[in-house]
């Protein structure tokens, strides 16, 4: 990935240099609004994305991921039957889900980790993923979104006038994209005869 991103730049400077007179100026120029675009974009980012993040350890607090933990939980117990029904790889998966169900990508992340390690340790062959190992892949990959928080702020921070006018695309592409996942997964378990 270093190699393409450095060739990027170097064709990227050479193409400019040889646009005439004035292009080492345009590059600087370019440079200098470039970064200060991106730090403006950051930061316009941060807000919101903080308060995402706020609302989900509320909700946390509040009990609503538990709520959503016990709404998931016979799905979870259907998709992911190799995993004893008390093990804490149920309760990883079920807040890495929460967390992309909410839209908050950032948060889902670090508990989409912990449930892979979860459940790496209930694999029988190290090395090799598991049938629950694709299954909770193929489903944070293409997770359900009711709330698209994160698109959301990247709206709003580009100036958007209506941010949040994605979500019900949102919700309609993703409920197919996780279906999608699922049948894909288990077609493919049923396929290869893995176990």
């Amino acid at each position: 990935m270093n190699l393409i991103w450095t060739l990027l730049i170097v064709a990227s400077v050479a193409v400019a240099l040889l646009g005439g007179d004035g292009a080492p100026e345009r590059i600087t120029v370019g440079l200098a609004k470039g970064a200060s675009d991106a730090v403006t974009f950051a930061f316009g980012l941060i807000g919101v994305l903080a308060f995402w993040s706020g609302m989900l350890r509320v909700a946390e607090e509040a009990g609503v991921t538990r709520l959503i933990g016990r709404a998931l939980a016979p799905l979870i117990a259907r998709l992911f039957p190799d995993i004893p029904k008390d093990h804490p790889a149920n309760a990883s998966i079920t807040m890495a889900l929460a967390a992309n169900i909410l839209g908050l990508g950032n948060a889902a992340t670090p508990l989409g980790l912990k449930a892979m390690e979860d459940l790496a340790r209930l694999n029988r062959t190290p090395g090799v993923a598991s049938n629950a190992m694709c299954t909770f892949l193929a489903m944070t990959t293409s997770s359900l979104t009711l709330i698209p928080a994160t698109v959301i702020a990247v709206r709003t921070a580009a100036g958007s006038s209506n941010p949040a006018a994605i979500v019900g695309t949102t919700i309609a592409a993703t409920l197919v994209s996780t279906i999608v996942a699922v049948v894909a997964d288990r077609w493919f378990q049923r396929a290869t005869g893995a176990r």
